[in-house]
C-alpha cells in the first residue's frame, strides 16, 4: 500500500497519521497538511435533585419570537464558487432552510410530541441529567439505555421508542420488548452544562451506570452511535454491575497496525476513515481545540447554528445529494431547534475537547470482553469489516450489514434500526 492514502480530497493523511487516528489522535498534527459573560440560554431546566423528577419542555414564546427576528435579519455571504457541497452548504440551500425555519416550522408541534413521552431529570455526579424513560407494558421486557451523539439528540430516537417498548402495537412480538431509557448527554439538550472539566465518555458511562439501577434495573443492555458509541464502548470496558451486553451502530475497531495487504473491504474502511480525518474533520478540529470560540458565533446566530448542523445531515446521511432525501426538513429543524433553544453550541462542542485531551476520540476502542453486537449502516463515516471486530471483541454475538442508512441510523431508518436491536438482543434475554 502506498505511504499516502489516496483520497477524494486534497488533504491526504499519511499512514502514520491514520494510525494516530485509530489510537485516539483524531486531531493529531500528523493528520492533514504539513472577560465576556456567557449568554443565558432561552430555556433553563429546573434544578435537578437525586430524586427522579418528571419534566416537560416549555420554551417561552419570547424565545420563539426572538428566533424569528434573528432569522429575518440574517446577513448572508456571497454564493459559493463551486456547483456542489464541497465548500459547505450552498447559499440557495441555506436560504431555503432558514426561510422555512422562520416562516413554516412550528416548535410547539415538536413540544407536544416530545412531551407525549415520559421525561425526567435527576442529579448524577453533581449534574442534572435529562432522559426519556418509557416502561414497556410487556412482562420480561429488557431494559436498554440508548445514547445519541453530536449533532444529534434524543430527537433521533423518537420514532423507535414506541416500537421498541411496545412491539405488539407495531406488528412485533411481545418477547422483543424493551424498557427504553434515552438520556441527553451532559451539555446537550435538557441536561445540565458541566461547569468543570472532566466529562469525557468514561465519566458519562459511569453516570449511566448509576442511572439504570436508580430506575430499578438490575440487568440491562446499552446501545449507541457517534459519541453514544463512545459512551457505549466505555461502558463495555467498565462492565458495571447489571450490564450484560452492548450494541453499537458505529464500531471503533480500527486495528493498531494497518494490514500490509488489505482486502477490498479493509481498503474501503481505511480510505473512508482517511477522508474523514482529512477533508471532513474541520468541525472536529475546531470543537476539539477551541469549543468556546466556536460557541460564540453559534450562540449568537441562529442561521449559523442551523447550517453548522445541516451540513452534517448532508455529509453523513444515506442521501442522493441533499439531506432532504433522507430526513424531513421538520425533523432536522426539531434537532437544530433543540440546540438553539437550549443554547448548547459551546457545551455540546466541549465533548470533543474533553475526549481529545484524554485520548478517547479515536477510532479504536481497544479490546472489549463484554458481549458485543453491531449493525453496520452503509453510509456510516467508515464501515469496518467483521474481521476487525472479531479481533477486538472476542465475545461478538451479532453482526449484520444492512442495505440502507447512514450515521444517524435510528433517525434515518427507524424500522431497520428497531429490527436490528430486536434481532441483536434476542440471545441475551432470559
Amino acid at each position: 500500500m502506498q505511504e499516502n492514502l489516496t483520497l477524494a480530497s486534497s488533504v491526504a493523511p499519511s499512514r502514520r497519521g491514520l494510525l494516530a487516528l485509530a489510537a485516539g489522535g483524531v486531531l493529531s498534527p500528523a493528520i492533514g497538511s504539513s472577560g465576556a459573560l456567557a449568554q443565558t440560554s432561552a430555556f433553563e431546566p429546573p434544578k435537578a435533585t437525586e430524586g427522579v423528577e418528571p419534566f416537560e419542555v416549555s420554551v417561552p414564546q419570547s424565545a420563539i419570537d426572538d428566533l424569528k427576528r434573528r432569522l429575518a435579519s440574517t446577513r448572508w455571504p456571497e454564493r459559493e464558487t463551486v456547483g456542489d457541497w464541497s465548500q459547505g452548504v450552498p447559499l440557495q440551500k441555506a436560504q431555503a432552510l432558514i426561510a422555512y425555519w422562520r416562516d413554516k416550522y412550528r416548535w410547539r408541534r415538536f413540544e407536544a410530541r416530545i412531551n407525549a413521552f415520559p421525561q425526567y431529570r435527576t442529579q448524577i455526579d453533581g449534574l442534572g441529567i435529562h432522559f426519556i424513560h418509557v416502561r414497556s407494558p410487556h412482562r420480561n421486557a429488557l431494559p436498554i439505555i440508548i445514547t445519541h451523539g453530536w449533532p444529534g439528540s434524543v430527537v433521533e430516537f423518537m420514532e423507535v421508542i414506541g416500537p421498541l417498548s411496545d412491539p405488539t402495537r407495531y406488528g412485533g412480538r411481545a418477547e422483543d420488548a424493551f424498557h427504553v431509557v434515552v438520556p441527553s448527554l451532559p451539555g446537550f439538550g435538557f441536561s445540565d452544562k458541566p461547569a468543570e472539566t472532566g466529562w469525557d465518555v468514561n465519566r458519562i458511562a459511569r453516570a449511566w451506570a448509576m442511572l439504570m439501577p436508580r430506575l430499578g434495573y438490575e440487568r440491562w443492555v446499552a446501545q449507541g452511535g457517534d459519541w453514544g458509541a463512545g459512551v457505549t464502548h466505555a461502558l463495555a470496558h467498565q462492565r458495571p454491575q447489571g450490564l450484560i451486553a452492548a450494541h453499537v451502530n458505529w464500531q471503533f475497531v480500527f486495528p493498531e497496525k494497518l494490514p500490509e495487504h488489505p482486502t477490498p473491504a479493509e481498503q474501503k474502511a481505511i480510505d473512508r476513515a482517511a477522508l474523514f480525518a482529512g477533508d471532513q474533520s474541520g468541525y472536529f478540529r475546531e470543537q476539539g481545540t477551541r469549543p468556546q470560540t466556536i460557541g460564540y458565533p453559534l450562540a449568537d446566530s441562529a442561521a449559523g447554528q442551523a447550517l453548522w448542523i445541516y451540513e452534517k445531515f448532508q455529509s453523513w446521511t444515506d442521501n442522493h445529494g441533499n439531506p432532504e432525501d433522507e430526513l424531513s426538513v421538520d425533523a432536522m429543524l426539531d434537532d437544530i431547534s433543540l440546540y438553539w433553544f437550549t443554547d448548547t453550541a459551546a457545551s455540546s462542542a466541549r465533548i470533543y475537547w474533553e475526549n481529545t485531551r484524554t485520548g478517547k476520540a479515536g477510532l479504536s476502542g481497544g479490546r472489549i470482553e463484554l458481549p458485543m453486537a453491531a449493525s453496520v449502516f452503509p453510509h456510516e463515516i467508515f464501515c469496518p469489516p467483521k474481521a476487525w471486530a472479531e479481533a477486538l471483541w472476542p465475545n461478538l454475538f451479532y453482526w449484520n450489514e444492512v442495505d440502507k442508512g447512514g450515521h444517524f441510523a435510528a433517525f434515518e431508518q427507524p424500522k431497520i434500526f428497531t429490527d436490528e436491536l430486536r434481532k441483536a438482543f434476542r440471545s441475551r434475554r432470559g
